[in-house]
């Protein structure tokens, strides 16, 4: 097992380069969605792929990953809704602990399942402190996991519960909104966690513009997660694309 993954994110996180993830649902992908992704230029240029979700209907995630990997060497990272979300031919997963709630079965019981598995995989992984936030409804997250996601407008909230997962040894930080959530984490609550930690700040959920994206990154997310949105309008891939490009210019430029 490497850590080229975690190190990769910890360098970029190093020099103040952001990074822009693309979450992809297997339910909604096939080859049709992969030949109108690989058309966008920007496809290549996102830094990693995300493949997952809370809940997972069909047995796709492994025809995901191969379809995918056919066209690109970003590094695909599994975004897991349960122990059974697991695939060998991906780079990563996402070892989620959901620290924003109180279900013992997302904090440690599916991962106790999970664990002889994937000690065995040479999947990369991630342990990862994942915060559910409030975003204007409920979402198949916090419905999945039996959780109350942390308030929209407690920012000491949700930054107190991100210290706690760094404290525990966790290596990434990920709040989210959840897929479908009308409102994206806000730049306040984005602000804060990020001076309350040092591990790399995935923000995820709700994010369906250019403007909105790089308003996170710049409110100090190191990498943002965007998925749904892109299914709906994927001219937002290229645009994101660029507008990070031009940011991380800016910034090694200075």
């Amino acid at each position: 097992m490497t850590n080229k993954i975690y190190q990769q994110l910890i360098e970029r996180k190093r020099q103040g380069i952001k990074s822009f993830t693309l979450l992809i649902d297997p339910d909604k992908f096939n080859e049709e969605v992969c030949g109108q992704l690989l058309a966008i230029e920007a496809f290549q240029k996102v830094d990693f792929i995300f493949v997952g979700g809370s809940l997972i209907q069909g047995i796709n995630i492994n025809q995901t990953i191969q379809l995918i990997k056919q066209h690109t060497t970003v590094p695909i990272v599994i975004f897991p809704g349960s122990n059974m979300h697991i695939d060998m031919s991906a780079d990563g997963i996402l070892f989620l602990s959901l620290i924003s709630g109180r279900n013992p079965d997302f904090l440690i019981g599916q991962h106790i399942v999970a664990a002889p598995i994937l000690k065995k995989s040479k999947l990369e992984i991630l342990a990862t402190g994942y915060m559910l936030v409030e975003g204007g409804k409920q979402t198949t997250a916090s419905y999945m996991s039996n959780t109350t996601p942390l308030p929209y407008d407690k920012p000491e909230v949700a930054a107190c519960t991100a210290m706690a997962g760094e404290m525990l040894g966790l290596k990434l930080i990920y709040a989210d909104t959840g897929s479908g959530a009308e409102k994206a984490v806000s730049n306040k609550m984005v602000n804060m966690i990020s001076k309350s930690v040092d591990i790399p700040l995935l923000v995820g959920g709700g994010i369906k513009s250019a403007v909105q994206a790089i308003e996170i990154l710049e409110s100090g997310a190191d990498v943002i997660v965007i998925g749904n949105a892109i299914e709906s309008n994927p001219q937002l891939l290229p645009e994101v694309a660029e507008k990070i490009k031009n940011l991380n210019e800016k910034k090694l430029n200075k």
